[in-house]
């Protein structure tokens, strides 16, 4: 599983409070990694005034002031930074427990930067003169193997301005929100926060209550003003990446209410929105808190009731009757994510396919579907669906029973899904005793673990033929006594397979120096045709002029993980987009291929619902 990286820019009147830190706290129990970019206004002043130095102004054209930064002032604009904010935010983030790193950008050249032009600005008698000695510049190159590797080894890592000038000149001080947006763009980050002291982005600065809540580029600008305007550059800035950006406040990230969200991309058409939003998000299984906390937002705002269960699954339902059709989706994708975009009307973006059209769906179905009073309509974004774990489906199978259940995977709107393949997933360890591997008749580890792959992959065939095996991850260790060769095999088996007798296959293949552990022996499922569920689908099918393919699948889906125990419930797995894109950096869903589907799934839910008593 990864780790998220969070950038959050904090600046000083932030970091003055102790919010911010708990935050960061709870980000890092979280599994995440936190890049903090701390502001330093405060501090600065602090340091000036300790030092009893005056701090040198420019007055600019427009009436503007800003901070005078000559060669003289930055060694103490560093230190104001080094002995003031850093060990500040240092000490916080200890006092709870956190591990941190602290540096300014400058230092060792972590970040480096471009000077600017040189600033036009008014002399004492207002006239006009040319500063060519004004240390300002903006990052423009992050030594991302040295952060990275910092991140890795603390809990929280700190750094801010200035930056290190690549020609040797005195440090450069850059915006720190700027700063935010460039090392989020270098890391890849998933999330940037920049961290103010307003509810976000307000539409009329005199109301705490006018938060803009959706930015797309170019939209902001016309609502900033003072420092607000650096936040609306650096979040378009950040837009160039894939991580998802807001600016939120008033000095916290934890009010919905004070977020102002920025998209890189518009939806062609609003009842194209949610998707679109829903694929902005990053949500690589581990990360699925920021989803699932938009999508709880999105349904409440409809007056649906939501929650994040304590799985991490996103929990949406209407109506209280006994009559209970779920819709189960997943809000994790696989690793890697890239800029989302619309090119005509194809929405490319990691999870646009496997499986956010689904979802997107499942909700907009309940959030539009005429419920009836004894009925009760109930969407699960489960956590972990793409791993090993199955975390959020293991918990809905233990806590939302139903009558019936719709899995939301991608078959193409003109597909029904009856049942998947199993699991049987091992892991086979080979050991030897260490010695030159040029020896007469010597046997490696790997050699050794190669003819016990063999072995398992044809004993487990001989007994379910129509499996299909992989060996998906290797490894080896070179230990002072013995070497070590480890193997991860993956078998897909029929709904028909005995898993005990694969199991008793596999496991009987053990001994001396080859050691076999079942990691998952998940079975196989397949639902009948003639179930009410199937049918009122076929239906919806008909009326829409489709003749659908039924289809028995070789992957796996959280419908397996509900099938150990809901031998009686009938399922079926239905969504937009062509299957074949899923784990691909082709990964796209077309925007009528979405429609179709949303249209034909509120006919079949609106028809299970109309079902007469016991036929069901």
């Amino acid at each position: 599983m990864t780790r998220p990286l969070y950038v959050i820019k904090a600046g000083s009147a932030t970091l003055d409070r102790g919010t911010i830190h708990q935050e960061v706290a709870g980000l890092v129990a979280r599994g995440a990694r936190v890049l903090v970019v701390a502001g330093g206004a405060t501090g600065i002043e602090r340091h000036y005034g300790a030092i009893g130095r005056p701090m040198p102004q420019l007055r600019l054209a427009n009436g503007d002031t800003v901070r005078y930064c000559p060669p003289a002032e930055m060694a103490h604009l560093v230190d104001a930074y080094e002995r003031v904010t850093l060990p500040a935010v240092e000490t916080e983030l200890r006092a709870l427990g956190l591990s941190v790193f602290t540096a300014v950008a400058a230092r060792g050249g972590l970040v480096t930067g471009r000077a600017n032009r040189p600033l036009k600005a008014l002399s004492a008698e207002d006239r006009p003169l040319v500063v060519r000695d004004h240390r300002v510049g903006v990052p423009t190159a992050v030594d991302t193997v040295r952060l990275n590797a910092l991140l890795d080894a603390y809990d929280v890592v700190c750094v801010s301005p200035p930056v290190a000038d690549p020609d040797g000149g005195s440090p450069l001080n850059v915006d720190a929100d700027v700063l935010a947006a460039v090392l989020s763009n270098a890391l890849d980050a998933d999330h940037l926060r920049l961290v103010t002291g307003t509810p976000g982005l307000l539409t009329d600065p005199s109301d705490p209550r006018s938060t803009l809540e959706n930015a797309y580029p170019g939209d902001g600008a016309r609502y900033a003003g003072g420092r607000m305007r650096q936040k609306v550059r650096a979040a378009e800035m950040a837009l160039e990446g894939s991580a998802d950006v807001a600016v939120t406040g008033p000095h916290t990230m934890s009010d919905p209410s004070g977020w102002t969200r920025f998209w890189r991309t518009r939806e062609p058409s609003a009842d194209l929105a949610l998707l679109t939003k829903l694929v902005s998000v990053p949500s690589v299984s581990g990360d699925e808190a920021e989803l699932a906390a938009f999508l709880a937002d999105w349904c409440r705002e409809r007056g649906m009731s939501a929650e994040v269960d304590k799985a991490g699954n996103l929990v949406a339902t209407r109506g209280t009757g006994p009559r209970r059709l779920l819709l189960l989706g997943h809000l994790d994708t696989v690793p890697h994510h890239w800029p989302v975009e619309w090119r005509e009307d194809e929405l490319w973006g990691r999870g646009s396919v496997d499986a956010k059209g689904s979802l997107a769906n499942f909700l907009e179905v309940l959030a539009h579907a005429d419920i009836p009073e004894d009925g009760q309509l109930r969407v699960v974004g489960a956590v972990e669906e793409e791993i090993s774990s199955s975390k959020g489906a293991f918990h809905v199978r233990d806590h939302y029973p139903a009558d019936a259940v719709v899995i939301g995977e991608p078959s193409g709107s003109q597909k029904l899904t009856l049942g998947y393949f199993g699991l049987f997933k091992l892991k086979v360890t080979a050991s030897v005793a260490s010695g030159h591997s040029a020896g007469m008749d010597a046997v490696s580890a790997p050699d050794l673990l190669i003819r016990a792959l063999d072995g398992i992959r044809e004993a487990v065939l001989s007994q379910a033929p129509d499996a299909l095996s992989a060996v998906i991850d290797i490894s080896c260790g070179t230990g002072r006594e013995e070497h070590r060769a480890t193997g991860i095999l993956n078998f897909r088996v029929p709904p028909s397979a005995d898993l005990p007798a694969l199991r008793g296959a596999a496991l009987g293949l053990g001994r001396e120096g080859v050691t076999i552990e079942v990691l998952r022996a998940t079975p196989g499922y397949s639902g009948s045709r003639s179930s009410a569920l199937v049918k009122v689908f076929t239906r919806a099918f008909s009326d829409a002029g489709i003749r659908p393919r039924f289809v028995v699948k070789k992957g796996t889906s959280d419908m397996n993980t509900l099938a150990t125990t809901w031998s009686d419930v009938p399922m079926v797995a239905y969504g937009p987009g062509d299957s074949a894109l899923d784990h691909t950096d082709e990964e796209r869903i077309g925007g009528m291929e979405y429609r179709t589907a949303r249209s034909l799934l509120a006919d079949a839910v609106n028809r299970w619902f109309a079902l007469p008593e016991g036929s069901r």
